[in-house]
Formats: structure tokens, C-alpha cells, sequence
């Protein structure tokens, strides 16, 4: 039997109070923190007493009068979730009284409820259902004759929830869900008195309205009033297992709810340190692609992409993979393959994957998609702070008193943590928003930033160095932690050159279009003494030529302010996909082994020689874009990508698909056909999240355990994959369980000495470092020195892109998400949350629409110099006159089309955020969408050929291909 993973519901939050205050409840003595409710102290101390309106992860409300208790030397009978525990306070929470009140309290409400439980979706996991029980509540002396609520009529608007009307008590716990968790404030009451019911928005419907699909007021509900459609169609689920979400970088522990191995539902764990019981509509409910109908489950092969596919064997797959590869080598050298590791896989399959092409291919031709997301943030801070990394835990912004938030779209991107920090700044929290789009942030229901520099793409430097002038130029330097923490030569170079009247606000004004008071504004704010100040940047800040200087800047400030080293404050790099940082801290760059140790050290690898009993080339392979050159030059033939989709993510698609279409074999490891599996000669399935054993590390360095819910679909989990690729190969690693691929991560990986299995399961996560020093964790960094001892500061000087407006390219494109789709749309795109946003379009200004004759929803042209796209277009005021915006989760839009090769100067991170375009109205797709539609059709009949062929017995076209 699976574990049950068991949670109690304590009634109240828990509160921190350095005053302790003993009570007795029920004859029993109970010490709790001061401001805690009885309510809380009696679970605490073993006793329930009854309650509808009140749960533990919302703030008491007092409605529903069954939490009634009797206090001596006090009258009435005070709720027990509103009163505060006092010194000596003696607690009677049973008596003959209290179970008659409690009783004609929930005779009141089952007067105006279905009585049918036993058909109820709900049954079995129903509180006002277990209540009835608990009060002893056996009949119902009036009601039905009079009005009721019984026939009102239900909202299935929503895809994944039912709201049904007749079964609200109005405890108010969906409308407090929706405001304290999630700060949507989407839902209200309407009405008054007996009219009285949840509404969304103003009386529309769940689809309508402002609801943002997290499930909180789902999870809060304790009737079946909000329930999920999976478990009205599918009952109740009869066991759990606890496993980490496979999207976003926040790293939210979720509980699959099972019956056998079917996933009935995902709800969050209240005991998950990164999301505390909260989710978005992505983890919790947009899980489905994972049994999708266009699952590949058996392994194929071919000799071209124009030939079927083939379904084989997996040991057919695997021998004929590992033929090609060992061909190539010996026909173009040792260094003509290479292999991919993905950001969506665990870090044992990604340390694996690395670790193949390094002892099994024998070079050092590995990379990543992190590489092409955030590798400015790992090159940046490790030259300035030390480590590759962010400082704090999400739960740190809980102490900020001024938040900068750069380049990131957290309601898009980081739902969970963005709820987190809304909830900071209601409570009184200062924003500073720079981005050059009006985000939600920016102004949302009960947040406005003090702040918002609308500065233009690819400026981003220029106006970090204009907020340090203000700073250094203003006297707001913190001149103690600078004396002390920091390395004193450094500074004074930064201090003198941001201090120079060119790095003036002034000056960077016609640079930047940020006005200069507006710049001395942010930058007084942020460097307030005696506040704390944190910083929160995405891929806005990365995705530029400049990716690695404005990080490098970002620690600068951070640094001068004394904003490092504690909580609340810190820079914080928002990772966009679950174990961007996971791939990054296994090795997964040419240049880097497993904990960011350079190859060419000869210590570091002398110490993987010996383990892997291999030699390991002291030269830094090839990073993608390098494979792609090589590519074309007929340098570089073969590769294995695993969990990734280079062709849709990748910039200048055009670019991507020439190189790939010249290798001569390409293995992809997937549990779709992508964009890249459709130039692949080896199909070799994948697992999805719920299928394998591992863990994740999210964007605040939390290790999390991934546990398999339900058995792979295709007979193999990613990681014995890849062992089957490497005995194929010659190279035989033999592990039993991911745990111990984690051991082998622990002994050679310093900052992971002490991670295991063990450890995570007792502890629920762990932050890195974990080791001697640190035996359970590291939540904040630097906390009395920086990791390279002396933080070191480091001149930005500001460096404009190649990427220029012109009479020709006279608009500015830069790229993002949207809340209901994920990265390239893989996984999103087969759930219902194509509902919406079903198609990526390009936000114009109304301005520069009229100027072109465009309207809202009309079919326009972009053109870059790389290429050219057509998408619908969207009038926005979000964006900036001169600036558009599109996402880039379908792969027909042909977002990478246009964008164009220009990368980080330090690390080769694509300029996504910087593309000169023009905009005009169009009739007809573009030529690449004609062309890719073929293709992909093309690709797409070749597929249901080769299972069709399966299933009917059809002809073995694969002769002579292991013989080539």
C-alpha cells in the first residue's frame, strides 16, 4: 500500500511569539505561543473541537458558530477560532450545552442542503458531512417547505471545477482563500442574508471572470459546492504519495491522490516549504498531458526523416542508437556527437546524461537549455557573490520591506511565489517594477508599485548603473557592511566609475526612457536605511547581450546597500523551468563538471577519473550553438537530446533546423514528437514526472524528492535509459535506484556532501549547501561572509545591442509567458488550459497599430532580419510605443523565427528580449508557417503510418539500417 500522507488542519495559522502562555483545555495543560487561538492549542494538545469556517492556512473569520467553547469566569460562549489563548485560561470544549448549541447551529445548515451524500462527489471527504456526524445531528425539523436554495443552478464553466450553489454555506472560506493565498480577489459574497452566495466577479460565470484557475478556493471549500471535475467523474482517491511539480522553477509539493496507479487529482501540500499548500492552475490541475493520447510509448527508428518511423524493441533502439554513434565517431572523431540535458528532467537522469557523454562519448560536448535561459545569473553571480545561485528562500520576501522586481512576470511565471509576495506588499511592502511592459504587477487589485521604470528592451544596464549613481552620488552606500564584507579595491573602481555624469539618471534618461526623476525615486527607495530591500529578476534580465553585466550589477547594488546575508532582502534569480538550477548544479555545461568546477582543473577532474575510472578531456566541449555550426560544417553529426525541444525554444529556428537537418543521427528522448523529435533518426520514449523516482532543485537551491506515482508508460524511466544508451556504448553504469545516482552526487559534489534520500524524506527538502558545514541546508547565503570571501564588485559598463531600431526594423520585439502555458507548450498545450490562450499573439501599441492600419485580432507580419512570422495581433497599452511582445508556447507561431543569434557576451544566452522588427498587415501566413505545416504534416502522417503498421502487422521498413 502507498503512503498516506496525513495532514492535520490546526484551525488557525500558527503565530511566532518569543512570550509563551500556559492554558489548560479539557483538563490538560498546553504551553503555546502568545496570540495563538484556543482553537489551535486545543489541536495542539490532541483536542478537536468542531469547525466549519476555520482552517489553518486562512486567518480566523468566526461564522459558523460551531466552534463554540466554554471559558471559566467568562460569559457566552466565545468561538474558539477568533479567541486568543491568555495565561491561566481554563477551556471546557465538551458539554452537554455546547453539543445542543453545536447541534441546532448544523440543523441550521443542513436545512438548506441537498440530502443526498450518498451520490455526492464529496462523500467521504466532506467536512460539514463529518460535522453532522460529530454533533450527533439525526433529523431535520424544517426547512424543505419553505425557500431553499436546492435547484440553483451550477457553473461548469470551468474546466477543471464545477461550482454548484445549492451545497454553499457560506463560510466564506473560497472568497478568503481567494484574497489571503492567492490575492486575485476574485470572488465575493452577493446578496444579503438568505440571498447570500459566493459570486465570481460581478456575478459572472467561474470562465469570465478574474479567477485565475489556482484552486485555492477548491482546496478550501468543505462541501462538494467547488469541486474537481476529475473527482465527480472518477470518486474518491484511496491513497497518496508526495512528489514535486514539473513545471516552474518555485518547486511546488504537490500530493498525487491515487486510486491504484490513476491520478485522480493534485493537491498542494500544506508541509511543501516552497509553496506552504498553495498551487496554480498549472500543478494543479493541468497534469493530464502526462496519459494524453499522444503519448509515444515504444521505441522507433529510422535511417531518414523522410523514411516512417519504425516501432522496435527497446534493445533494438537502444543497439541501433549506440551503432550510429560509435559510426560516427570512427568515421568524424571523437568529438563529432554530443548530447543535450533538460531542465524538465531530474538532476540524477541529468547528472547521468553528462556524465554519457563524458565517460561513454569520451568529449565534453554537453549543454543545456539553462545555458540558453539563465546562465548569466550563474557566470554573474559567482564572479561577484561567489556562487551560481540565488541567496534566499521565497519564504524570505515575507521580511522585505522594498521589493524590486526586474525583467520577470511572477503572476505568469511563479504564480505561487508572486501570491506569496503580494500578500507582502498588501501588508504594507514597497514595489519597484522595471520592465519595459506594464505587467500585473504593476497595478492589480490592492498592489500598485511606487515605482514602475518602463524602460526600453535591451537598456537594462544602463539604468542599473544610473540607480547605483543616485546611490554612490546621494550618500546611500551602506559604508559598514561595504568596510567589512567586501573587497575594498573593487569598490572603489565601481564607486568611481558609476559616479562618472555619464552613468547619471540624466544622462541614461535618453538611453534608457526612463525619466531621471523617476530613476532617483526608485533608487532612494530601495536603498532606505535600516529597510530591506530585495531584488527578483527573470529572464528579462538574462535573455540580452548584456544577460551576464546587469546580474554582475544587481549583486553591485545589492552589495552597496548591504542587502545581502539575511532575510528579506538578497538577489533572487526566478527560475523559469522546475530544475533549471538542478542542470546547472549536475555539470551540465561543456566547460563545467557537477558543482560548477571547471574541466580544466586537474584536481576536479582527477577526482571524476578516478570514480568513473575514465580520462576526461581538459578542454570545454561545444555548446549548442556551436553544435550547430559544427553542424553545417560537417564537424558535428550526432546527438542525443534528452527532455529538451530545441527546435521551438532555440533562437533563429531557421538556424536550428538547417544544423539538425545535416546530422546524421539524431536521438530524442520524449514523451511527444516535438519540433526536434521531427528531425530525429531514434525515438527513444520518456517518462514524465509522475513516472520516475528523483528530485528537483528549484530557484531557491530547495533539493525536493520526485516520487513515482504510477509505473512509465513506455516500461523505463529516463535514467535506465540512458544506462541501456551507455552499456550500449561500451560504458556500463550500474545503478539500482536514483538514490543511488544521489549518493554518487553526494561523495563528488562538495556542495551536496550531504544529500541523500535519506536525508530529503526526514527533512521534506533540503537547500544547497548541504554538507559538514551545513548538515541541513543552507536557506540564506552569505550570512557573515560572501562564498568567495570579499564580495567583489565589478564595473557594468552599459554596451548597446547590436539589435537597433532602423527605417526598415523600426519596432523593438521582446518575448515571455503567460500564466496558463508553459515554456514551449509541450505539456500545457495537451490540457485543457488552452481555454485560455490558445494561440500566442503579438501585443502592439494602439499608436503604432493605427500608425500601420491595424486592428484589434487582424492577421499581422513581423519581420526581423532573421526571418518572418504572422500572428493575430493584440492591442495593448501594456506595451510601450515602439516595443510589441509575443509569447512563445505554440510552435506553429514561429516565435524563434525572428529571433536572431545575438547571445551573452559571457556565456552565449540568446538576446530573446531584444529583436528589431517590423509590424505590417497581412493576408497569408508566412513562408516558413507554409513550409512548417508541410513539414510537420509530413512528419505527423509518417508517425500514425508507423503506428498504424503496429497495430495491423505491417511491413518491417527497416532493412539494412543497423548496417549502413
Amino acid at each position: 500500500m502507498a503512503t498516506v500522507f496525513t495532514e492535520i488542519d490546526f484551525g488557525t495559522p500558527a503565530k511566532v511569539s518569543d512570550i509563551t502562555v500556559t492554558l489548560t483545555i479539557d483538563g490538560a495543560t498546553i504551553s503555546v505561543p502568545e496570540g495563538t487561538s484556543v482553537m489551535r492549542a486545543a489541536v495542539e494538545a490532541g483536542i478537536n473541537i468542531p469547525k466549519l469556517c476555520a482552517t489553518d492556512s486562512l486567518e480566523a473569520f468566526g461564522s459558523c458558530r460551531l466552534c463554540l467553547v466554554e471559558i471559566a469566569g467568562r460569559k457566552g460562549y466565545p468561538a474558539s477560532c477568533t479567541t486568543p489563548v491568555a495565561e491561566g485560561m481554563q477551556v471546557t470544549t465538551q458539554s452537554a450545552k455546547l453539543q445542543a448549541l453545536r447541534k441546532g447551529v448544523m440543523e441550521l445548515y443542513i436545512s438548506d442542503h441537498p440530502l443526498d451524500c450518498l451520490t455526492c462527489a464529496a462523500n467521504g471527504d466532506c467536512e460539514l458531512q463529518d460535522m453532522a456526524g460529530v454533533t450527533g445531528l439525526r433529523e431535520v425539523r424544517y426547512g424543505y417547505a419553505g425557500d431553499n436554495h436546492l435547484n440553483s443552478s451550477k457553473d461548469e464553466s470551468n474546466p477543471y471545477f464545477t461550482y454548484d450553489p445549492s451545497k454553499c454555506i457560506v463560510c466564506n472560506r473560497c472568497v478568503r482563500a481567494c484574497e489571503e493565498t492567492q490575492g486575485t480577489f476574485a470572488l465575493t459574497i452577493s446578496g444579503r442574508g438568505f440571498e447570500s452566495r459566493v459570486s465570481a466577479g460581478q456575478n459572472e460565470n467561474f470562465m469570465e471572470s478574474e479567477c485565475v484557475s489556482c484552486g485555492a478556493c477548491v482546496q478550501a471549500c468543505p462541501t462538494a459546492t467547488l469541486q474537481e471535475k476529475s473527482i465527480i467523474m472518477m470518486g474518491q482517491p484511496e491513497h497518496s504519495k508526495v512528489t514535486t511539480c514539473a513545471y516552474c522553477g518555485v518547486g511546488c509539493a504537490f500530493k498525487a491522490e491515487m486510486k491504484g496507479n490513476e491520478v485522480i487529482r493534485m493537491t498542494p501540500y500544506k508541509d511543501g516549504k516552497a509553496n506552504e499548500g498553495h498551487s496554480c492552475v498549472k500543478g494543479r490541475f493541468a497534469w493530464g498531458y502526462a496519459t494524453h493520447q499522444d503519448r509515444i510509448t515504444k521505441p522507433m527508428i529510422r535511417k531518414h526523416i523522410s523514411d516512417p518511423w519504425q516501432e522496435v524493441s527497446w534493445d533494438e533502439a537502444i543497439q541501433y542508437a549506440a551503432a550510429e554513434f560509435k559510426r560516427i565517431q570512427a568515421k568524424h572523431g571523437i568529438n563529432s556527437i554530443g548530447g543535450i540535458v533538460s531542465s524538465r528532467c531530474t538532476n540524477e537522469e541529468d547528472f547521468l546524461v553528462q556524465k554519457l557523454v563524458r565517460a561513454a562519448f569520451g568529449n565534453n560536448n554537453v549543454d543545456t537549455c539553462a545555458r540558453v535561459c539563465h546562465s548569466p545569473t550563474g557566470y554573474g553571480l559567482k564572479q561577484t557573490l561567489g556562487e551560481s545561485a540565488g541567496t534566499q528562500t521565497f519564504k524570505s520576501v515575507e521580511k522585505a520591506d522594498i521589493i524590486m522586481v526586474i525583467g520577470a512576470n511572477p503572476t505568469d511565471g511563479h504564480p505561487v511565489f508572486a501570491s506569496r509576495m503580494k500578500k507582502r506588499l498588501r501588508q504594507g511592502a514597497q514595489l519597484i517594477v522595471i520592465d519595459p511592459r506594464r505587467i500585473d504587477l504593476v497595478k492589480s487589485p490592492h498592489i500598485k508599485a511606487a515605482h514602475h521604470l518602463q524602460l526600453l528592451p535591451g537598456t537594462n544596464v544602463a539604468i542599473i548603473s544610473a540607480l547605483a549613481h543616485v546611490i554612490v552620488t546621494e550618500g546611500l552606500l551602506h559604508e559598514d557592511f561595504i568596510a567589512e564584507r567586501c573587497d575594498t579595491k573593487s569598490f572603489n573602481e565601481w564607486k568611481a566609475f558609476v559616479a562618472r555624469p555619464e552613468n547619471s539618471p540624466e544622462a541614461m534618461a535618453a538611453v534608457t526612457g526612463v525619466a531621471a526623476d523617476e530613476i532617483r525615486a526608485a533608487a532612494r527607495l530601495y536603498a532606505t536605511p535600516g529597510k530591506n530591500g530585495a531584488i527578483y529578476y527573470g529572464l528579462g534580465v538574462t535573455e540580452h547581450a548584456q544577460g551576464s553585466t546587469m546580474v554582475m550589477g544587481i549583486a553591485n547594488l545589492a552589495m552597496a546597500t548591504g542587502n545581502v546575508g539575511r532575510e528579506g532582502v538578497g538577489v533572487n534569480p526566478l527560475r523559469g523551468q522546475n530544475n533549471v538550477q538542478g542542470s546547472c548544479d549536475m555539470g551540465s555545461f561543456p566547460h563545467e563538471l557537477p558543482g560548477y568546477r571547471h574541466v580544466s582543473d586537474s584536481t576536479t577532474r582527477s577526482l571524476f577519473e578516478a570514480a568513473w575510472g575514465v580520462t576526461i578531456q581538459a578542454e570545454p566541449g561545444l555548446r549548442i550553438p556551436n553544435m550547430f555550426d559544427a553542424a553545417a560544417d560537417g564537424s558535428f553529426m550526432g546527438l542525443y537530446c534528452q527532455g529538451e525541444d530545441i527546435v521551438q525554444s532555440d533562437p533563429n529556428t531557421q538556424h536550428v533546423a538547417g544544423a539538425l537537418s545535416a546530422m546524421e543521427c539524431i536521438v530524442v528522448q520524449d514523451i511527444f514528437l516535438n519540433e526536434t523529435a521531427k528531425y530525429a533518426h531514434v525515438f527513444l520514449p520518456g517518462s514524465s514526472f509522475l513516472e520516475k523516482d528523483g528530485t528537483f532543485t528549484n530557484a531557491e537551491r530547495r533539493i525536493s524528492r520526485v516520487r513515482k506515482v504510477m509505473p512509465p508508460l513506455a516500461g523505463y524511466a529516463d535514467w535506465e535509459v540512458t544506462l541501456l544508451l551507455s552499456k550500449a556504448l561500451g560504458y556500463n553504469m550500474h545503478y539500482d535506484h536514483p538514490a543511488a545516482i544521489m549518493d554518487e552526487i553526494a561523495r563528488l559534489t562538495p556542495s551536496f556532501h550531504g544529500v541523500s534520500y535519506a536525508k530529503l524524506d526526514q527533512l521534506g527538502s533540503i537547500q544547497w549547501p548541504c554538507n559538514e558545514a551545513a548538515p541541513e541546508g543552507t536557506p540564506t547565503m552569505h550570512i557573515d561572509q560572501f562564498v568567495r570571501g570579499k564580495g567583489r564588485f565589478i564595473i557594468t559598463q552599459y554596451v548597446a545591442s547590436d539589435e537597433k531600431v532602423t527605417r526598415k526594423y523600426p519596432l523593438i520585439l521582446t518575448t515571455g509567458r503567460i500564466l496558463s502555458q508553459y515554456n514551449v507548450g509541450a505539456q500545457t498545450r495537451r490540457t485543457p488550459n488552452n481555454q485560455w490562450h490558445h494561440e500566442d499573439l503579438l501585443e502592439i501599441h494602439p499608436h503604432d497599430a493605427e500608425e500601420r492600419g491595424i486592428k484589434d485580432a487582424d492577421w499581422v507580419g513581423i519581420q526581423s532580419r532573421a526571418g518572418e512570422t504572422v500572428l493575430r495581433a493584440q492591442i495593448s497599452e501594456r506595451m510601450q510605443p515602439g516595443v510589441v511582445y509575443t509569447t512563445f508556447h505554440f510552435p506553429e507561431s514561429g516565435a524563434n523565427v525572428i529571433t536572431t543569434e545575438s547571445s551573452d557576451w559571457a556565456t552565449n544566452c540568446p538576446e530573446y528580449k531584444v529583436t528589431a522588427v517590423q509590424v505590417m498587415p497581412v493576408a497569408q501566413p508566412s513562408e516558413w508557417q507554409k513550409t512548417y505545416s508541410r513539414f510537420s504534416k509530413v512528419q505527423l502522417d509518417l508517425l500514425a503510418q508507423a503506428q498504424h503498421e503496429s497495430t495491423t502487422g505491417g511491413v518491417n521498413n527497416m532493412q539494412g539500417v543497423g548496417n549502413p
